[in-house]
């Protein structure tokens, strides 16, 4: 079969070779291609050519291997309930590997063309404390970083580095915008490069905190990893082989904080002063869900979210979690019709074209819980409310991160702290009464206020009782003739 390329692929609406880069995005996963590069292909098709993407992976050649022998060009497959659309995104202009050659990513981040750096390198990338928000400086990326800045590892390495040359060059500076689900997400990345930029000097954490703009963004769309499946399905339907496509939904959404100095594409985002109350409904609701989902239906034994919402008593569950616990925390944005969000939520997630592994969403949970669940859980705790399905997502967490599953089998948990993860759940046994306080222990994650708690300990440790006696499935059935 023809490989997708520029001279293959005959539905272009423009040049790639004719545009200019004017962002350059480090972590240019799944996520990016079929969120912000599907955007920002829209405004080059309208004959803004100033704002091609640059992409850098900082850890594997994987995405540049695959996409340099089509051009860059890559398939978005969009599925609703109607079926899947195919389309060519041409945005991507080049994908460097930073690992390979760091100073040619510092360079491309020093061009003066790039008016925006943006990330998508996931909650872990940042190498900051989750619980706090704050840089961990002794995180060994950091720690590598700091003693070889002109060859850095870390995202905030690259960064700094960047904002360090381009102002000794006497380059305007760019716009760093962060597309992870961080609490905070501008604030979040301010606080971590301005902080890593002191540590190199204190005149450049001066000019970090009084030059560089970190919007704040709050991004939705589900995006599964690509199957061979669906390789072979998308090359069946458009006639081009395609090494890496990219499936996801056909819905999107992208609330922006309109701060970008040196200007920005005409995104068809919503542009906005406040972010706070979008990021929040999404990370709670959507985020916050899906975690929860992922680990009790991962335990047991679906291995996609399709498949656990087709569990009644599963679907009850997330139903339960998004109106009685979730919802009463919120400050709804303006004009947001919150019934309308959860029930598009419950669709989006039975959406069969997305075949959303619960493994896939289940990694790097130690990252994710504070924005996802915890701080939901401490706003209901100062309520006096309940926190009965918050407490069994986050002892679907501990469950999971035993590495064992309920029939003995090995759990292949990916997570950065994994090791140490797993040495306390060894240490603890499948014993709720001992693994729950060792978990609870690690105040990276809990903080120190949630593990003090008896309402937040007691209901976990029950919880947790209830998954390793009973099971996930009888667990959560037991839940909704409890809560109906």
């Amino acid at each position: 079969m023809t490989r997708l390329s520029r001279s293959t692929c005959k539905t272009l609406p423009y040049d790639p070779a004719l545009v200019d880069i004017g962002i350059v995005h480090l972590g240019v996963g799944a996520f990016h291609r079929a969120h912000q590069a599907d955007y920002t292909d829209a405004v080059l098709a309208k004959g803004d050519r100033r704002w091609a993407i640059l992409g850098a992976s900082l850890r594997s050649g994987e995405t540049r291997d695959a996409l340099a022998a089509q051009d860059y060009l890559y398939t978005l497959a969009q599925s609703d309930e109607s079926g899947e659309r195919c389309r060519v995104i041409a945005s991507l202009r080049g994908v460097l590997v930073a690992p390979e050659n760091p100073q040619a990513l510092i360079e491309a981040m020093c061009l003066p063309s790039v008016k925006i750096v943006s990330l998508t390198v996931t909650e872990k990338g940042y190498c900051h404390d989750p619980a706090t928000g704050e840089l961990n400086d002794q995180h060994p990326d950091i720690l590598h970083d700091l003693a070889n800045p002109d060859s850095p590892r870390s995202a905030p390495g690259f960064l700094v580095e960047a904002i360090r040359a381009r102002k000794a060059r006497g380059a305007r500076p760019f716009t760093v915008l962060c597309c992870d689900n961080l609490p905070a997400n501008g604030r979040t990345v301010a606080k971590v490069v301005t902080r890593l930029a002191q540590l190199r000097s204190p005149d450049l954490g001066r000019y970090v905190a009084e030059h560089i703009a970190f919007p704040a963004t709050m991004v939705d769309r589900i995006v599964p990893a690509t199957t061979d499946a669906d390789r072979a399905r998308i090359a069946a339907a458009t006639g081009l082989e395609d090494a890496w496509p990219v499936v996801t939904e056909a819905f999107t959404d992208w609330v922006i904080e309109d701060d970008f100095p040196q200007g920005r594409p005409d995104w068809a985002a919503r542009f906005v002063t406040d972010i706070a109350p979008f990021e929040t409904m999404k990370l709670r609701l959507l985020n916050g869900a899906h975690s929860s989902m992922s680990y009790l239906g991962y335990l047991a034994g679906h291995e996609t979210i399709a498949d656990c919402m087709k569990d009644e008593a599963l679907a009850h569950f997330v139903s339960h979690l998004m109106n009685f616990e979730v919802t009463s925390t919120l400050a709804v944005p303006p004009d947001t019709d919150v019934s309308a969000y959860k029930q598009a939520l419950l669709t989006r997630f039975r959406n069969p074209g997305l075949r959303h592994r619960t493994w896939q969403i289940a990694m790097d949970g130690s990252q994710k819980l504070p924005q996802r669940l915890l701080g939901t859980i401490r706003n209901r705790l100062k309520a006096g409310a309940p926190i009965d399905a918050l407490a069994l997502g986050v002892a679907a967490w501990m469950r999971y991160v035993t590495g064992v599953d309920e029939t003995g089998g090995a759990i292949d948990v990916r997570d950065p702290l994994k090791d140490e993860l797993r040495a306390k759940a060894g240490a603890a046994g499948l014993d709720a009464k001992r693994l729950a306080p060792a978990l609870l222990d690690l105040e990276k994650i809990f903080g120190r206020d949630l593990p003090t708690d008896p309402r937040f300990t007691t209901a976990v440790t029950a919880a947790l009782d209830s998954l390793i006696r009973h099971g996930s499935k009888q667990t959560y059935e037991n839940f909704r003739s409890t809560h109906p």
